[in-house]
């Protein structure tokens, strides 16, 4: 069996970060990702997708990432079953993340580097100048 999941979208709040019980970290985000094909109107749509990060990742992502940041988010799909606050049985779906990618340069430096992470050479990303028109979003 294999279920891996891996998106490119941005941020559509800042993440926020909590702890269990037991004091372990625990962060989300939405994630807005947009379709390749377009409607019937010639528009492209855009899916929300929730995303659930863990212990380190978890604080790294809440620390430096903001609203409308680029990621790449590599995990897998968890569906999972709660009651809401009517007692009504539902089921919700999200990315639990293994690993987050920061793609994006920042709102405040035109090339620096991505926020979290240090500019180096072998950096795929490094070298690349690129701005928000260059985007297909």
């Amino acid at each position: 069996m294999y279920n891996k999941i891996i998106l490119i979208g941005r941020l559509t709040a800042d993440p926020e970060l909590r702890f269990t019980p037991s004091g372990v970290p625990v962060s989300r985000f939405t994630l807005a990702v947009n379709r390749t094909f377009s409607n019937k109107q010639g528009e492209r749509e855009t899916d929300f997708i929730d995303v659930v990060l863990w212990r380190g990742l978890a604080e790294t992502c809440a620390n430096n990432l903001k609203k409308g940041y680029m990621v790449a988010v590599d995990g897998r799909l968890q569906i999972r079953s709660y009651d809401d606050s009517q007692g009504i049985r539902r089921k919700a779906a999200e990315v639990v993340a293994e690993n987050v990618r920061f793609l994006d340069r920042g709102r405040d430096s035109q090339y620096g580097p991505a926020p979290g992470q240090q500019k180096s050479g072998d950096d795929e990303f490094s070298e690349v100048p690129f701005t928000e028109d260059d985007l297909p979003f």
